[in-house]
């Protein structure tokens, strides 16, 4: 027979349900996702109900017509993401977080889990909803598109996973500066207008590499028809993963070589 845990014992159930909490008894998680979900929703909106078949943008792929909301979107989430990490070391509660998981690196593990279980729960459907309420005014257009299109509910799915990977990185860099301006700043900088920069260089070898970085490759996987000079989404994907899994690595190996 087999006993029971005691009461006071560390499980990982435990810590993730710590998080849990944390995360949703904060009341600026339930602004920034609210303020998220309708900026996807409201710009997309906006676009359905602004858009002409002779105003230029027919070229523009139909799910990122209607998507254009989640890089604004993307940004409070991504900030919320600094804020479940970097947050903590703000406030001084980390402490007490540290005290009671001593192994630490549960801790950042489980705010990840949650953090991404979160996000790509909302974006997902939101998303979902933003394309098909905006082709209600598009129906009409050469936008016109539906669910079962080649492409769009790949894209559309894919548009939710980069969000939330992008919204990781920024995560990792809040736990890995343990400052939300600093973080901020790094996401903004080093995520958003470097890679801009970068791809402005007249060289080939740049080209190719930008198209990999986090931005680019989460614009590939939101699209129904492949971009020009974009990664596969394949390709885009794996990029994101390895950006994400960096993005972690760093702050866990501060975790258990640095003090609080």
């Amino acid at each position: 027979m087999t006993t029971p845990a005691p009461a006071h014992a560390l499980t990982t159930t435990r810590v993730l349900r710590s998080e849990w909490h944390k995360l949703w008894t904060v009341r600026s998680t339930w602004i920034t996702v609210l303020t998220a979900a309708a900026l996807l929703l409201g710009v997309g909106l906006l676009m359905g109900a602004t858009y002409t078949s002779d105003g230029g943008d027919s070229d523009v792929d139909t799910v990122v017509l209607t998507l254009y909301g989640s890089q604004l979107g993307g940004i409070a989430l991504a900030v919320l993401g600094i804020l479940v990490t970097a947050g903590e070391y703000a406030t001084g509660m980390i402490r007490a977080t540290l005290t009671a998981v001593p192994r630490r690196l549960p801790v950042l593990w489980a705010k990840a889990a949650v953090y991404t279980t979160v996000v790509f729960a909302v974006s997902f459907p939101t998303a979902l909803l933003t394309f098909l309420t905006a082709q209600f005014f598009l129906s009409d257009t050469d936008q016109a598109a539906s669910l079962t299109d080649d492409g769009v509910l790949a894209a559309i799915a894919g548009n939710a996973v980069g969000v939330t990977l992008l919204g990781l990185i920024a995560l990792g860099l809040g736990a890995g500066l343990r400052s939300v301006p600093g973080a901020i700043g790094a996401f903004v900088g080093g995520v958003l207008i470097v890679p801009e920069i970068l791809g402005m260089l007249p060289y080939e070898a740049m080209d190719t590499a930008v198209r990999h970085f986090p931005t680019q490759a989460a614009g590939a996987l939101g699209s129904a028809t492949p971009l020009p000079g974009a990664a596969s989404p394949g390709a885009a994907l794996l990029a994101l993963l390895l950006w994400a899994a960096a993005a972690l690595a760093v702050p866990a190996l501060l975790l258990k070589r640095r003090d609080v």
